[in-house]
């Protein structure tokens, strides 16, 4: 499209340029930006562009555009404004949605920007309306419809007004009365409460009473009676009579479409609607009675668009049309909502659009002193995935056999094998309780009957629970950043081993494939540092390479690693460290791309060609929440736009799309059929793809239930988690809140007591079972250098600094054993000595700025059994009478391995006089009994007794890793 500057109005030059709303009033049939501190207050006499601008993950903007029309607007104004609209998206790249809002016919879009309500003033400019002035409280009645966003209007204070189907708010001088009709639902009561706020904020400076009147109860109580006399007395209301029927504006599925030849509609004769209708040297209308779509080429000119808007605006103010909505938008940037409209509609279409449309507008602009920054595409922000959960707690793994399941050993819980489903338990601490996390993992050849089996004996677990636990549906190859990080290193194996995967495979199939220690594997290491590293087992073929990983090939005791040219040091780091898993006390032939031996190559097969990028995974993108509603089968979503965790009602389902995951939020309230049924709800989602995103069938459901919320949850809200501690329903919940003046005091729940369970059981984890160490004897000496890159990667693993902000970090709390007083605030002698170890952890190292080892994250209430503070008070007490904690260390013996020792300060990786010719796997081990004891509060021979995994972790904390 040809953009000229006399096109555009000056009003707009610099317009969307950031994220937010922006509002101009049309006043003499100009733009005239509105200021910030009126957004929101529109005038019936008036009409307005409004401009909303979203900033995306991918750094884009994208534009929505709205004209508002006031019901007492001049025709000259309202046409005014759609055109200016038009011109409004030619300065923006022609690329905006827009829509036409009539006043209290509003998008629900719309009203999502001014939330709660908008109450339109009387009054105007150009209308030649007075506006209205501050004057003595006027008592007035609204009406109030919707359950997602509310739509309010002003009816007259009459009792006839009232009616048994809607919500209607009395504001008089001193008290706001709501009056909730007998067949309102509790979503709705609950949304107009917040109306009830906005009017008590905005017309009584958050001064006055609060009450609620509900429809049908006679006057036995002081409110209700109070509030009836305003209407001369009760009387019961009138059954509304039922409205007749529209027969020209019954059938809603009706759809036409129009082709504009010289601002004239013409209808387009078809069968059925293809994409490949249209035209993109051509404008259409689309009619489906309530909304009208009016779709722009690429290639049309203004005056082609702005003629197709007035066509479109002819087409709603003909006579017999029901009250229609208008969505203008240019191809390329069709709206689902439109191409569900089509009977096939290629979900691979791609427009060749540039940047040039916007880049020529911003050459235009630039040239006349205007900052275009906005106007063009920002480079998206790359940002590592966070886990946003703690990594410091107890897991269980089951594998499924048949109706079974098998608990792991503690060395085995991170290997599965890919014909194979499993069943994992975990739990962390929370903010105020342990969390808990339990999920399915579904290998790529798992059987159909194991699958099933395992969400049955996953969601019992959850039952006697009672249904805290979040659960986790994951399948592999599209394993979360949450999965990884509670695995650490993980590893998955060709074949199977289950009853169920043998019953379905030929033996001989199952033979050559499952993985076998003695003979030809090859692995594919993946991951982004210490706490997250993977091997995949891939076919044992030289086109499995990719010149962007790191890969193991084993072949009994002949074990390869090779480097692919692309890989960094911290990718063959994780090499070496999943070698120490796989293959544990072997040395490994380097391999080079480029320079492998001739028996690399006869492992493999031979040579052959084989990738060099990266295996491409989906971004998470900007989240979509739905509100849900499941009967029979079928599923019906209604996306809630601009939401906020108030949106979330406890008496309904929510999905929450980010495309690479759906979290499905169970308010406490819906009914227990449904609540078990939410596993299903987030599979019928997938499979329906409301927003046409072609999700995947295997992305991770997640379900939440209500009171019970993680953080990998949370973090897509701005999140209270006061409010999951009041009860009752919707309505009750914020009336509460409404008429305190603010949020109760809520007794927050207890940390649960931990309890061990032991075989199949499906209860809480014996945390003394959980191991995520790299398995190898730490007196084993092998020499492999860590990169400084590296050990800055593996030191931000413990950098409170590097963590999201969204994500809590780890807290240290002090532990008290039983010889402490708290009246008194004195420890004995021998609590003295623990509380001291204990209090040295929690000092930061001088090196770094804050340094917490998420390792010694412990609890009064529920302390860990492998935290370091915890061994030592068992040491204690299992020492005899009264000796000390010194005496104690003092009689155990030390790991004395004849190494040479150094001072701390010349072992620390970022040591500005280092000491050469150490094993620098093995730092720790080159200082004295003394200093270590100091540093570590431990003896040499305890500190090696830990997993590997907390070794690694303490080290960490003193820069010795």
């Amino acid at each position: 499209m040809a953009v000229s500057m006399r096109d555009l109005d000056p009003a707009f030059q610099g317009a969307g340029q950031k994220a937010g709303v922006e509002i101009w009033r049309i006043e003499d049939f100009r733009p005239v930006l509105v200021p910030q501190s009126s957004h929101g207050k529109f005038f019936t006499g008036d009409s307005y562009v409004i401009l909303k601008t979203t900033a995306l993950k991918n750094g884009a903007l994208r534009h929505d555009i709205h004209y508002w029309l006031g019901k007492d607007t001049s025709q000259d104004e309202a046409g005014t404004a759609a055109i200016k609209t038009v011109e409004l998206d030619a300065a923006l790249g022609g690329r905006a949605v827009q829509y036409r809002e009539v006043q209290g016919h509003e998008t629900e879009k719309f009203l999502s920007y001014f939330k709660p309500c908008i109450i339109p003033l009387e009054g105007g400019v150009a209308s030649g309306f007075r506006h209205a002035e501050a004057e003595e409280h006027k008592t007035r009645l609204f009406v109030c419809r919707g359950k997602h966003v509310v739509h309010v209007k002003e009816v007259p204070f009459a009792r006839s007004s009232l009616n048994h189907d809607d919500i209607f708010i009395l504001d008089t001088k001193s008290k706001i009365f709501q009056f909730n009709g007998s067949n309102s639902s509790i979503q709705e009561r609950a949304k107009a409460l917040e109306v009830v706020q906005y009017l008590k904020d905005t017309y009584h400076d958050g001064k006055c009473d609060i009450a609620a009147i509900e429809d049908g109860r006679l006057m036995a109580d002081s409110e209700s009676g109070e509030f009836w006399v305003f209407f001369g007395g009760f009387a019961p209301l009138p059954r509304k009579a039922a409205p007749e029927e529209d027969n020209k504006s019954s059938d809603q599925s009706v759809v036409k479409l129009f082709r504009v030849e010289k601002g004239q509609a013409e209808p387009v004769e078809v069968e059925s609607l293809t994409r490949d209708l249209l035209d993109t040297s051509k404008c259409y209308l689309l009619d489906c009675r309530t909304e009208v779509f009016v779709w722009m080429g690429r290639t049309t000119s203004l005056n082609d668009r702005k003629s197709a808007s007035s066509a479109a605006e002819e087409l709603v103010n003909g006579p017999d049309r029901p009250q229609s909505h208008i969505i203008r938008i240019i191809e390329g940037f069709e709206t689902v909502v439109f191409r569900s409209k089509f009977d096939s509609w290629p979900q691979t279409t791609q427009v060749a659009v540039s940047e040039d449309g916007r880049g020529k507008v911003a050459a235009l602009l630039k040239r006349q002193g205007v900052n275009v920054k906005g106007l063009m595409k920002a480079a998206p922000v790359k940002e590592e995935p966070q886990p946003y959960i703690d990594c410091t707690g107890s897991l269980q793994v089951w594998r499924v056999n048949g109706q079974e399941k098998i608990l792991l050993s503690s060395s085995d819980q991170s290997k599965f094998y890919s014909g194979d489903c499993y069943i994992f338990q975990y739990s962390y601490p929370g903010e105020d309780k342990e969390e808990y996390l339990i999920g399915t993992w579904f290998g790529k050849k798992s059987v159909e009957e194991e699958r099933a089996s395992a969400v049955s004996q996953a969601s019992k677990m959850i039952e006697s629970l009672k249904l805290l636990p979040a659960q986790a549906r994951i399948c592999e190859g599209s394993e979360p950043i949450q999965f990884f990080s509670i695995f650490q290193s993980f590893i998955i194996f060709k074949g199977g081993v289950g009853d169920g995967y043998k019953n379905h495979v030929a033996q001989k199939e199952i033979q050559d494939e499952t993985y076998k220690e003695d003979g030809i594997a090859l692995f594919r290491v993946q991951g982004s540092g210490p706490e997250n590293m993977q091997a995949i087992q891939v076919d044992a073929a030289a086109s499995s390479l990719n010149s962007s990983y790191c890969y193991i090939l084993h072949n009994g005791s002949t074990i390869f690693t090779w480097s692919g040219n692309l890989t960094s040091p911290e990718d063959q780091e994780l090499a070496e460290r999943q070698l120490d898993v796989i293959k544990p006390n072997a040395q490994s032939k380097t391999q080079k791309e480029g320079a492998e031996s001739e028996q690399f190559w006869e492992l493999l097969g031979g040579k052959s060609e084989y990738p060099s990028q990266k295996i491409a995974h989906d971004a998470e993108s900007d989240p979509h929440l739905f509100s849900c509603s499941f009967s029979k089968g079928n599923l019906k979503a209604t996306e809630i736009y601009n939401f906020t965790q108030d949106d979330l009602m406890t008496e309904d389902i929510y999905i929450l799309d980010c495309h690479t995951a759906v979290f499905v939020w169970v308010g406490q309230q819906v009914d227990s059929k449904n609540k078990m049924h939410a596993l299903a709800i987030g599979e019928k989602f997938l499979e329906s793809d409301f927003l046409l995103e072609r999700l995947s069938r295997d992305i991770p459901i997640y379900v939440i239930m209500e009171g019970s919320e993680p953080s990998f949850f949370t973090r897509f809200f701005t999140w209270d988690s006061s409010k999951a501690g009041i009860h009752g329903n919707s309505f009750q919940r914020k009336l509460t809140i409404l008429k305190g003046g603010g949020k109760p005091n809520v007794e927050k729940p207890k940390r649960r007591t931990p309890v061990s369970y032991s075989g199949r059981s499906s209860g809480i984890p014996d945390k003394s079972q959980r191991s995520r160490s790299v398995s190898f004897s730490p007196e084993r000496v092998r020499v492999r250098g860590r990169s400084p890159a590296f050990n800055a990667l593996a030191a931000n693993f413990e950098n409170p600094n590097a963590r999201n902000l969204s994500t809590p970090p780890p807290v240290v709390r002090k532990i008290y054993p039983k010889s402490f007083t708290p009246d008194s605030g004195r420890l004995t002698p021998k609590a003295s000595s623990i509380a001291a170890l204990s209090s040295s952890f929690e000092k930061s190292p001088p090196t770094r700025e804050v340094m917490i080892p998420k390792s010694i994250k412990v609890t009064p209430e529920s302390p860990k059994p492998n935290s370091v503070a915890n061994s030592r008070e068992s040491l204690v007490n299992s020492r005899v009478g009264s000796q000390t904690i010194e005496e104690a260390v003092e009689e155990e013996p030390e790991d004395e391995d004849g190494l040479p020792t150094y001072p701390y300060e010349r072992l620390q990786v970022r040591s500005t006089d280092p000491v050469a010719d150490i094993d620098i796997l093995k730092r720790e081990a080159y200082l004295s009994a003394e200093e270590f004891r100091e540093k570590f509060g431990m003896t040499k021979s305890a500190f090696y007794k830990l997993p590997k995994w907390r070794q690694n972790k303490l080290k960490m904390a003193l820069q010795l890793f």
